[in-house]
């Protein structure tokens, strides 16, 4: 342990710079101490750290020193192998700089490493995209990514998914890619804002800058917008009675977060059980149960009843 540890030592300082004692041991999650007495292990092993006191002070390497990438682990390695599937990067334009800096790595591993590295790439593919997913339009990529790096002003026009569209002036803060669809995160006034990408009409890009808060961190709002946003959409609970074919077919066809409700159901007397169902409004609810055909029946609520004998009936009237 104290040997990755040392490799990680020097890797933060290499990367991130001056860094204090406490800071290394915030990172290292291990005491002050223990960093004072890794420090002095690696002095003496010849690394050329230097420290500073006072405010400003701290551990560093000098200028002139690299680290060799003997000190990758297997998994480190087979983890940098696998990002070179993220397409993302490709829709940032990093594609062809991913592939060079794995060349690189690849050239700089130690040659017992370096065939399970390739053999890693023609194993394992991550492929983000959805089936059936249509082509995103990112013309407006490459000028958000610009505003973003160089915190300039936006003027955007935007189309909501109800159709409604208008101008914004905005302060562009991040981009963020989930399932290789493309979100912008910015500031209008004092409210934050996401912005799919695709829905952008017009983006121009202004000559004033702004001041990006210090405190910001895009990785953390995300994830509490996101969770936000989950819970603010409409939800439908139907309850939902399935002949015993549909309950063993159902989780392969809706998700297997299903085949636990089904398991705990208890069976009438014909063998159907009855388990909710949640969907995100009425109309899609009906379209996706009137596709069970008759082995599956709304038990509530009546509403979405009415709604599947509507859409039935307009399914029939379509072919008479």
């Amino acid at each position: 342990m104290r040997a990755d540890r040392l490799i990680s030592l020097v890797l933060l300082l290499q990367t991130r710079g001056r860094m204090t004692a406490l800071e290394l041991s915030e990172r290292l999650e291990v005491s002050e101490r223990t960093i004072y007495r890794d420090l002095d292990a690696l002095s003496g092993a010849g690394i050329p750290i230097y420290g500073e006191h006072g405010p400003g002070g701290g551990y560093a390497l000098l200028d002139s020193y690299r680290s060799s990438l003997t000190g990758l682990t297997e998994g480190q390695v087979r983890a940098l192998m696998l990002s070179s599937s993220a397409s993302p990067l490709a829709d940032l334009g990093l594609g062809q700089d991913m592939e060079a800096v794995l060349l690189k790595l690849l050239a700089a591993l130690p040659s017992a490493q370096r065939q399970g590295a390739e053999d890693m790439r023609q194993r394992i593919h991550l492929d983000p995209s959805w089936w059936f997913q249509g082509a995103e339009d990112l013309t407006h990529l490459p000028l958000l990514q610009q505003a973003i790096w160089n915190d300039r002003r936006l003027y955007i026009t935007y189309t909501r998914g109800n159709g409604e569209a208008g101008e914004r002036l905005i302060e562009p803060y991040g981009l963020v890619a989930k399932a290789s669809v493309w979100y912008l995160v910015a500031s209008i006034g004092d409210d934050m804002r996401v912005f799919r990408v695709s829905r952008l009409g017009s983006v121009k890009l202004c000559e004033d800058c702004f001041t990006r808060p210090a405190d910001f961190d895009l990785g953390d709002y995300w994830q509490k917008w996101s969770q936000q946003f989950e819970h603010s959409l409409p939800q439908i609970t139907a309850q939902l009675r399935l002949s015993p074919h549909m309950a063993e077919k159902l989780p392969q066809m809706w998700g297997e977060n299903l085949r636990q409700r089904i398991q705990d159901a208890t069976p009438d007397a014909e063998g159907w059980v009855t388990i909710p169902v949640y969907f995100d409004s009425m109309y899609w609810a009906a379209a996706n149960i009137i596709g069970l055909g008759n082995q599956a029946q709304v038990i509530e609520p009546a509403e979405l009843r009415e709604q599947v004998i509507s859409l039935a009936r307009e399914v029939a009237g379509a072919y008479v």
